[in-house]
Protein backbone atom coordinates (compact mmCIF):
# COMPACT_ATOMS: atom_id res chain seq x y z
CA UNK A 1 0.00 0.00 0.00
CA UNK A 2 1.34 3.41 -0.92
CA UNK A 3 2.07 5.85 1.94
CA UNK A 4 -0.82 4.68 4.11
CA UNK A 5 -0.07 1.26 5.61
CA UNK A 6 0.43 1.57 9.37
CA UNK A 7 -0.71 5.17 9.06
CA UNK A 8 -2.43 5.64 12.39
CA UNK A 9 -4.01 8.91 11.35
CA UNK A 10 -5.66 7.23 8.35
CA UNK A 11 -6.91 4.42 10.58
CA UNK A 12 -8.15 6.93 13.13
CA UNK A 13 -9.94 8.87 10.40
CA UNK A 14 -11.71 5.73 9.16
CA UNK A 15 -12.71 4.91 12.73
CA UNK A 16 -13.87 8.47 13.40
CA UNK A 17 -15.95 8.62 10.21
CA UNK A 18 -17.77 5.35 10.99
CA UNK A 19 -21.24 6.06 12.43
CA UNK A 20 -22.66 4.72 15.67
CA UNK A 21 -24.71 1.57 15.09
CA UNK A 22 -27.16 1.87 17.98
CA UNK A 23 -29.02 5.17 18.14
CA UNK A 24 -31.55 4.05 20.76
CA UNK A 25 -31.17 2.11 24.04
CA UNK A 26 -31.00 -1.66 23.51
CA UNK A 27 -31.45 -4.40 26.14
CA UNK A 28 -31.67 -1.57 28.67
CA UNK A 29 -28.23 -0.27 27.75
CA UNK A 30 -27.70 3.39 26.90
CA UNK A 31 -25.53 4.27 23.91
CA UNK A 32 -22.97 7.05 23.92
CA UNK A 33 -23.42 9.00 20.69
CA UNK A 34 -20.52 11.36 20.02
CA UNK A 35 -20.90 14.26 17.62
CA UNK A 36 -18.44 14.64 14.77
CA UNK A 37 -16.20 17.69 14.63
CA UNK A 38 -13.41 18.64 12.27
CA UNK A 39 -11.14 15.64 11.87
CA UNK A 40 -8.94 15.44 14.98
CA UNK A 41 -5.23 14.68 14.88
CA UNK A 42 -4.32 11.38 16.47
CA UNK A 43 -1.02 11.76 18.27
CA UNK A 44 -0.77 8.37 19.96
CA UNK A 45 2.28 6.18 19.45
CA UNK A 46 3.21 2.55 19.92
CA UNK A 47 0.09 1.03 18.37
CA UNK A 48 1.79 -0.69 15.46
CA UNK A 49 1.81 -4.12 17.10
CA UNK A 50 -1.52 -4.12 18.89
CA UNK A 51 -4.72 -5.64 17.55
CA UNK A 52 -7.60 -3.77 15.97
CA UNK A 53 -9.83 -3.74 19.05
CA UNK A 54 -7.11 -2.24 21.23
CA UNK A 55 -6.41 0.44 18.64
CA UNK A 56 -10.06 1.39 18.65
CA UNK A 57 -10.03 1.76 22.44
CA UNK A 58 -7.11 4.19 22.12
CA UNK A 59 -8.93 6.04 19.35
CA UNK A 60 -12.04 6.41 21.52
CA UNK A 61 -9.91 7.84 24.32
CA UNK A 62 -8.60 10.46 21.89
CA UNK A 63 -12.14 11.29 20.82
CA UNK A 64 -13.39 11.61 24.40
CA UNK A 65 -10.60 14.03 25.24
CA UNK A 66 -11.91 16.40 22.58
CA UNK A 67 -14.77 17.12 24.98
CA UNK A 68 -13.47 19.59 27.55
CA UNK A 69 -16.23 18.48 29.90
CA UNK A 70 -14.77 14.95 30.06
CA UNK A 71 -11.94 13.86 32.35
CA UNK A 72 -10.57 10.34 31.84
CA UNK A 73 -10.15 8.52 35.16
CA UNK A 74 -8.88 5.14 33.99
CA UNK A 75 -8.49 3.33 30.66
CA UNK A 76 -8.44 -0.47 30.37
CA UNK A 77 -7.79 -1.24 34.04
CA UNK A 78 -7.34 -4.97 34.67
CA UNK A 79 -9.62 -6.33 37.38
CA UNK A 80 -7.86 -9.00 39.43
CA UNK A 81 -8.53 -11.28 42.37
CA UNK A 82 -6.40 -11.25 45.53
CA UNK A 83 -4.35 -14.01 43.89
CA UNK A 84 -3.63 -11.76 40.89
CA UNK A 85 -5.96 -13.71 38.61
CA UNK A 86 -7.40 -11.35 35.97
CA UNK A 87 -11.18 -11.70 35.72
CA UNK A 88 -11.80 -8.91 33.22
CA UNK A 89 -11.17 -5.37 32.16
CA UNK A 90 -13.12 -2.11 32.19
CA UNK A 91 -12.73 -0.22 28.93
CA UNK A 92 -12.98 3.34 30.28
CA UNK A 93 -14.00 5.25 33.39
CA UNK A 94 -14.42 8.99 33.08
CA UNK A 95 -16.11 12.04 34.54
CA UNK A 96 -18.53 14.02 32.42
CA UNK A 97 -18.80 17.16 34.51
CA UNK A 98 -19.25 15.61 37.93
CA UNK A 99 -21.00 12.44 36.67
CA UNK A 100 -18.87 9.26 36.72
CA UNK A 101 -19.37 7.12 33.60
CA UNK A 102 -18.38 3.54 32.88
CA UNK A 103 -18.02 3.05 29.12
CA UNK A 104 -17.65 -0.23 27.22
CA UNK A 105 -16.36 0.09 23.66
CA UNK A 106 -17.07 -1.95 20.53
CA UNK A 107 -16.18 -1.55 16.85
CA UNK A 108 -17.42 -4.35 14.61
CA UNK A 109 -17.78 -5.48 11.01
CA UNK A 110 -21.02 -7.32 10.31
CA UNK A 111 -22.66 -9.17 7.45
CA UNK A 112 -26.42 -8.63 7.22
CA UNK A 113 -28.06 -12.04 6.81
CA UNK A 114 -31.85 -12.00 6.86
CA UNK A 115 -31.97 -15.80 7.25
CA UNK A 116 -30.80 -15.36 10.85
CA UNK A 117 -33.47 -14.61 13.45
CA UNK A 118 -36.32 -12.17 13.10
CA UNK A 119 -34.89 -8.74 13.88
CA UNK A 120 -32.23 -6.46 12.41
CA UNK A 121 -30.05 -7.17 15.45
CA UNK A 122 -30.44 -10.92 14.88
CA UNK A 123 -29.45 -10.53 11.22
CA UNK A 124 -25.95 -9.15 11.97
CA UNK A 125 -23.11 -11.68 12.11
CA UNK A 126 -19.33 -11.45 11.78
CA UNK A 127 -17.61 -12.19 8.45
CA UNK A 128 -16.36 -15.53 9.79
CA UNK A 129 -19.81 -16.26 11.27
CA UNK A 130 -18.26 -16.81 14.68
CA UNK A 131 -19.78 -13.87 16.49
CA UNK A 132 -23.04 -12.00 16.17
CA UNK A 133 -24.42 -8.65 17.26
CA UNK A 134 -26.94 -10.24 19.62
CA UNK A 135 -24.20 -12.32 21.25
CA UNK A 136 -22.04 -9.23 21.73
CA UNK A 137 -24.90 -7.19 23.20
CA UNK A 138 -25.77 -10.04 25.56
CA UNK A 139 -22.14 -10.26 26.70
CA UNK A 140 -22.06 -6.52 27.32
CA UNK A 141 -25.27 -6.72 29.32
CA UNK A 142 -24.51 -9.82 31.38
CA UNK A 143 -20.72 -9.81 31.74
CA UNK A 144 -18.87 -6.63 30.81
CA UNK A 145 -21.09 -3.98 32.40
CA UNK A 146 -21.68 -5.95 35.65
CA UNK A 147 -17.92 -6.15 36.21
CA UNK A 148 -18.11 -2.61 37.62
CA UNK A 149 -20.07 -4.02 40.56
CA UNK A 150 -17.75 -6.95 41.31
CA UNK A 151 -16.03 -7.02 44.69
CA UNK A 152 -12.70 -7.25 42.85
CA UNK A 153 -13.35 -3.82 41.30
CA UNK A 154 -13.73 -2.04 44.65
CA UNK A 155 -9.99 -1.35 45.16
CA UNK A 156 -9.87 0.50 41.85
CA UNK A 157 -12.97 2.52 42.65
CA UNK A 158 -11.71 3.24 46.17
CA UNK A 159 -8.52 4.67 44.65
CA UNK A 160 -10.74 7.06 42.68
CA UNK A 161 -12.83 7.90 45.78
CA UNK A 162 -15.90 6.55 44.01
CA UNK A 163 -18.41 3.73 44.40
CA UNK A 164 -20.00 1.60 41.69
CA UNK A 165 -23.36 3.13 42.54
CA UNK A 166 -22.04 6.58 41.59
CA UNK A 167 -21.64 5.56 37.93
CA UNK A 168 -23.94 5.55 34.98
CA UNK A 169 -23.06 2.98 32.30
CA UNK A 170 -22.99 3.45 28.53
CA UNK A 171 -21.86 1.51 25.49
CA UNK A 172 -19.94 2.97 22.56
CA UNK A 173 -20.80 0.84 19.53
CA UNK A 174 -19.64 1.64 16.02
CA UNK A 175 -19.94 -0.80 13.13
CA UNK A 176 -19.64 -1.20 9.39
CA UNK A 177 -22.41 -3.37 7.96
CA UNK A 178 -22.25 -5.25 4.65
CA UNK A 179 -25.41 -6.38 2.83
CA UNK A 180 -25.82 -9.22 0.30
CA UNK A 181 -24.55 -8.38 -3.18
CA UNK A 182 -27.31 -6.97 -5.36
CA UNK A 183 -29.74 -6.31 -2.48
CA UNK A 184 -30.97 -2.99 -1.12
CA UNK A 185 -31.60 -3.01 2.62
CA UNK A 186 -33.43 -0.28 4.56
CA UNK A 187 -32.51 -0.42 8.24
CA UNK A 188 -34.99 0.90 10.77
CA UNK A 189 -33.69 -0.24 14.16
CA UNK A 190 -30.00 0.03 13.35
CA UNK A 191 -28.33 3.09 11.84
CA UNK A 192 -28.65 2.81 8.05
CA UNK A 193 -25.57 5.04 7.67
CA UNK A 194 -23.53 2.07 8.90
CA UNK A 195 -24.06 0.19 5.62
CA UNK A 196 -20.59 0.36 4.11
CA UNK A 197 -20.69 -2.13 1.26
CA UNK A 198 -21.71 -5.64 0.28
CA UNK A 199 -20.63 -9.25 0.53
CA UNK A 200 -20.65 -12.08 -1.99
CA UNK A 201 -19.69 -15.75 -2.09
CA UNK A 202 -16.50 -17.12 -3.60
CA UNK A 203 -18.67 -18.80 -6.24
CA UNK A 204 -19.69 -15.33 -7.46
CA UNK A 205 -16.17 -13.97 -7.91
CA UNK A 206 -16.33 -14.18 -11.72
CA UNK A 207 -18.93 -11.39 -11.65
CA UNK A 208 -16.07 -9.03 -10.85
CA UNK A 209 -13.62 -10.17 -13.52
CA UNK A 210 -13.26 -6.63 -14.89
CA UNK A 211 -12.57 -5.10 -11.47
CA UNK A 212 -9.30 -4.31 -9.74
CA UNK A 213 -8.76 -5.68 -6.22
CA UNK A 214 -6.98 -4.69 -3.05
CA UNK A 215 -6.95 -6.74 0.17
CA UNK A 216 -6.22 -4.60 3.24
CA UNK A 217 -4.69 -6.21 6.29
CA UNK A 218 -6.90 -6.49 9.38
CA UNK A 219 -5.80 -3.27 11.07
CA UNK A 220 -6.48 -1.41 7.81
CA UNK A 221 -10.10 -2.58 7.66
CA UNK A 222 -10.82 0.73 9.38
CA UNK A 223 -9.56 2.79 6.47
CA UNK A 224 -11.77 4.84 4.23
CA UNK A 225 -11.23 3.69 0.64
CA UNK A 226 -8.68 5.49 -1.50
CA UNK A 227 -7.42 4.92 -5.06
CA UNK A 228 -3.80 5.16 -3.88
CA UNK A 229 -3.15 1.48 -3.22
CA UNK A 230 -1.46 -1.35 -5.11
CA UNK A 231 -4.39 -2.73 -7.09
CA UNK A 232 -4.36 -6.27 -8.44
CA UNK A 233 -6.15 -7.63 -11.47
CA UNK A 234 -8.68 -10.45 -11.21
CA UNK A 235 -6.13 -12.95 -12.49
CA UNK A 236 -3.49 -11.74 -10.05
CA UNK A 237 -5.63 -11.97 -6.91
CA UNK A 238 -7.53 -15.16 -7.78
CA UNK A 239 -4.82 -17.60 -6.55
CA UNK A 240 -4.72 -15.76 -3.22
CA UNK A 241 -8.50 -15.91 -2.89
CA UNK A 242 -8.50 -19.60 -3.77
CA UNK A 243 -6.23 -20.23 -0.79
CA UNK A 244 -8.50 -18.22 1.51
CA UNK A 245 -11.51 -20.19 0.29
CA UNK A 246 -9.75 -23.46 1.06
CA UNK A 247 -8.92 -22.15 4.54
CA UNK A 248 -12.51 -20.98 5.10
CA UNK A 249 -11.39 -17.37 5.54
CA UNK A 250 -13.54 -14.37 4.62
CA UNK A 251 -11.31 -11.36 3.81
CA UNK A 252 -12.29 -7.78 3.27
CA UNK A 253 -11.62 -6.55 -0.25
CA UNK A 254 -11.71 -3.20 -1.97
CA UNK A 255 -13.12 -3.37 -5.48
CA UNK A 256 -12.43 -0.74 -8.10
CA UNK A 257 -14.97 -0.75 -10.91
CA UNK A 258 -14.08 0.13 -14.50
CA UNK A 259 -15.59 3.59 -13.94
CA UNK A 260 -13.19 4.17 -11.01
CA UNK A 261 -15.80 3.69 -8.27
CA UNK A 262 -14.33 1.98 -5.21
CA UNK A 263 -16.35 -0.17 -2.81
CA UNK A 264 -15.64 -2.16 0.33
CA UNK A 265 -16.82 -5.74 0.40
CA UNK A 266 -16.30 -9.17 1.93
CA UNK A 267 -15.98 -12.44 0.06
CA UNK A 268 -17.39 -15.33 2.09
CA UNK A 269 -17.69 -19.09 1.97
Amino acid sequence: MKNISDNLQAQFSGFYNTPHLLLEPVLGMQSLITLKQNMPIFEGLGLEKIRLGQRVERFVGTELRLNKNIKILSENPQIQTENNLTIGELDCLYLEGEQPVHLEIQFKFYLYDESLGKTEIDHCIGPMRRDSLIEKLTKLKKKQLPLLYANETKPLLNSLNLKAEDFIQKIYFKAQVFVPYGKTIQLKTLNSKCIYGFYFKYAQISKFIECKFYKPKKTDWLLDVTPNVDWKTYDAILPELNIYETEGYSPMLWLKQENGEIEKCFVVC
